[in-house]
């Protein structure tokens, strides 16, 4: 079960709730959002008696069952759409946020060309990573703590927020302290210690889709985040491994309606990573857009032929100026900002 408490409540009338709760043998787990407490009652309502009658406290606005095994993500758990917010900024809004940057933050002078260059041309946040995870052992790994320095940089510089992949669960403490969103990538996308660790940052946490993963089972790795107190989730679109050869990865763009209706969390597509192709990621721009990407993450080098990582897929700075321009109608007809 659901309990939404209504807003402005005193710890002691929210105490009152959470005691009743238990003693009807559940075992409350509490979600505090910008707007709303959220208290998921967890367990078998076929022997206990019914959370129901919490609907008549003055302390409740609404008590809600969940059938879902994905209970706190669902959007029977929360109708109205939520937002994410990332230092001024609030992802899922009206406002469609750019995220941009290179794959690996390679070294100051790349990073910050990059990042002026994508902040001119509209983007909000600016990605990078410092720690790479790479299927080869011998290719470059990233620059560690020394990119998240760089990183951190690049943001006094040019006020562009960050976000940035967290790889290990030894690295949590280090990666929370710079920057502004915990990516936690494909590969670990059901590493639920991570999950559970990076949650409990309180930072917002983008969560790629894995590599092979059902939709059901992406929803149940986000439940881990929000399990553990933290709502600032997003999910992240970014291509699955299909039969197709022709592109790195197959981009589902089906994704978008499927987590706007199953979920009450934005979605964020990465055109990069969907196709690993370069010149396909303005077309899937606009397609994600139109469909209602709440947010894009864009690879973006100044020399992709001179990259360290991914070349192949990432955008120039006169394409991702382009990219941004050509995406105006396509926000405009989406009733987006």
């Amino acid at each position: 079960m659901i309990v939404v408490l209504k807003p402005g409540l005193s710890k002691k009338d929210e105490s009152a709730v959470l005691k009743e709760i238990r003693r009807l043998g559940y075992r409350p787990h509490v979600i505090r959002g910008v707007a709303r407490t959220v208290i998921g009652a967890i367990g078998d309502e076929r022997t206990h008696q019914s959370l129901e009658a919490l609907g008549n406290w003055p302390q409740v606005e609404q008590v809600m069952p969940v059938q879902k095994r994905y209970k706190f993500v669902s959007r029977e758990a929360h109708r109205a759409d939520s937002t994410v917010p990332v230092r001024e900024h609030l992802i899922g809004g009206k406002k469609l946020h750019v995220m941009a940057g290179p794959c690996s933050v390679e070294d100051e002078r790349q990073l910050l060309t990059t990042a002026e260059a994508v902040r001119q041309a509209g983007a909000t946040i600016l990605r990078g990573g410092a720690f790479k995870p790479r299927t080869s052992p011998y290719e470059f790994q990233g620059l560690g703590e020394k990119g998240l320095k760089l990183l951190a940089k690049a943001r006094r510089v040019t006020g562009l927020a960050i976000i940035t992949e967290l790889l290990a669960e030894a690295h949590v403490e280090l990666v929370a302290e710079y920057t502004d969103i915990i990516q936690i990538g494909t590969r670990n996308a059901q590493n639920f210690q991570l999950l559970i660790a990076a949650a409990k940052t309180g930072k917002p946490i983008l969560l790629k889709r894995g590599l092979a993963m059902k939709i059901e089972e992406w929803l149940l790795a986000g439940e881990y985040v929000l399990a553990n107190e933290n709502p600032h989730l997003m999910f992240c679109e970014r291509g699955i491994r299909t039969f197709e050869t022709y592109t790195r990865n197959t981009l589902d763009l089906a994704a978008i309606p499927i987590i706007k209706q199953e979920s009450h969390l934005p979605i964020v597509i990465d055109p990069s990573q969907g196709a690993g192709r370069a010149d396909l990621v303005i077309a899937m721009c606009k397609g994600a857009v139109a469909m209602g990407a709440d947010a894009l993450l864009i690879e973006v080098h100044p020399n992709p032929a001179e990259a360290w990582s991914d070349g192949v897929q990432q955008v120039s700075l006169d394409q991702f100026a382009r990219l941004m321009q050509e995406l105006r109608p396509f926000i405009a007809a989406a009733g987006r900002e």
